[in-house]
């Protein structure tokens, strides 16, 4: 019957740690002082017809901290990629040279860091917000299978409390990744 319990709960935790890859992955994208090539990650190129990734269609590096170069394998999407950048919220000016596109990334001011900080807490509640629907998921899994004999109704309380501790950590976690992405974009 506790295999019950354990069951859910290790769900429970699968669930948490992709909800915390999920912000990791989103705070990727919030644009800091520094270049990085996941800045790029949420823009899609027309691609014949097909929204692609530009990591799909070009090499992204950042050969100085300030500086993002795209060179695509096929120089004919190189058009297509920049009206990509311009049309994205990105918030960047691309420069063609009919064989690279560069990306300068400008200093972040004052009033624009702050803005990138409430966009960083914004983000971080979602997950906090998916960590929670992940509890109250399995706390509803933990009452059916009580509610159908499958477990006593202590081993349900002491489920829950399990929960509640895993849950806990994992905000935690969340609120971490999130105070470190808040760090880096105040940094100068």
């Amino acid at each position: 019957m506790a295999d019950k319990v354990n069951e859910v709960l290790a769900s429970a935790e699968t669930k948490m740690q992709q909800a915390i890859e999920h912000l990791r992955r989103e705070l990727a994208t919030v644009r800091t002082g520094r270049a990085s090539p996941s800045l790029l990650d949420r823009v899609f190129v027309d691609y014949y017809g097909v929204p692609t990734q530009i990591n799909a269609l070009a090499n992204i590096s950042a050969p100085e901290p300030r500086l993002l170069v795209i060179a695509p394998f096929d120089k004919s999407s190189i058009g297509m990629i920049e009206k990509a950048i311009l049309k994205s919220d990105v918030g960047l000016t691309p420069n063609n040279d009919g064989k690279v596109i560069r990306l300068a990334i400008p200093q972040l001011t004052q009033e624009r860091r702050k803005e990138m900080t409430k966009i960083v807490k914004k983000r971080t509640e979602e997950g906090r917000v998916a960590l929670r629907n992940v509890r109250r998921d399995a706390v509803d899994d933990l009452k059916k299978t009580e509610k159908d004999k499958g477990i006593s109704e202590d081993e349900s309380k002491r489920g829950q409390e399990r929960l509640q501790k895993l849950t806990d950590g994992y905000i935690a976690k969340a609120e971490e990744v999130g105070a470190h992405k808040e760090q880096e974009i105040m940094e100068f």
